[in-house]
């Protein structure tokens, strides 16, 4: 009977491994999700700065339009000045204009330039962090596959679990469970240590040892509450390992 138990604890722990395993596995996905968001944002910002130059550039095209517009209508209105100071005056906005169109034109030549940059560039960072998310993809879909095979692991031992459970006493068996749910983890039967709970490190009495000893009767710790067993009386068991 408790070599059955037994069996069963080991089963029951292994599954408790491969549980933990389930909920551990996809976290691993969290670091590489971070770093798909960055590298996603890393070339938001690259494709941003190409949008924000040819942007400037086309303002600064409107820009001197504008201005030439000012300066055709101000070369027209100096044919009907008489006035020599407003005429005067209308050659220095003429002029002040031009020099401003000749400020932005350079501007134009130099965003030009630099966008050209700015967009090499962009293509090659294209390159590079597509490269780098179908890697990401990939950890992705072996994380995936070692996901389904712990499920799978775990799905084959609880099959095993329901043959042995029926060969436990009703009453054993409802108290193992019992502390298994309390315990929520670790074994719920525990060998002795000389006269120490294995699962608790605490003396259990002389009584209860010698009666553990002798296996004429399964007894709980007083201190944890987990079952106790001699190894000698069940040394033959063999776990299940497949």
């Amino acid at each position: 009977m408790l070599r059955t138990l037994l069996r069963l604890q080991e089963l029951d722990l292994r599954i408790e491994a491969f549980k933990a395993r389930e909920r551990d596995i996809p976290k691993q996905k969290g670091k590489f999700e971070i770093y798909r968001q960055r590298l996603a944002a890393e070339l938001e910002e690259r494709e941003k700065a190409c949008r924000d130059l040819a942007l400037e550039q086309r303002e600064s095209e409107s820009e001197i339009d504008q201005m030439q517009t000012h300066i055709d209508k101000y070369e027209k209105q100096l044919y009907s000045i008489k006035k020599n100071e407003e005429y005067q005056a209308l050659l220095r906005e003429i002029d002040m204009l031009k020099k401003q169109i000749g400020l932005k034109e350079e501007r134009v030549l130099a965003i030009m330039m630099e966008l050209d940059d700015a967009q090499a560039r962009l293509e090659e960072d294209k390159k590079r962090i597509d490269a780098e998310l179908q890697q990401i993809d990939r950890q992705f879909v072996a994380i995936n596959a070692e996901l389904q095979e712990a499920v799978k692991e775990r799905e084959n031992l609880e099959k095993r679990c329901g043959p042995l459970e029926k060969e436990v006493d009703q009453e054993l068996m409802t108290h193992y469970k019992r502390i298994r749910a309390s315990k929520k983890t670790g074994p719920a039967v525990v060998p002795l240590k000389g006269e120490v709970c294995s699962g608790c490190n605490m003396y259990v009495p002389a009584q209860m040892v010698n009666e553990v000893l002798a296996g004429d009767k399964v007894h709980t710790c007083i201190h944890c509450g987990r079952l106790l067993y001699d190894k000698d009386n069940v040394k033959d068991v063999t776990m299940d390992s497949h």
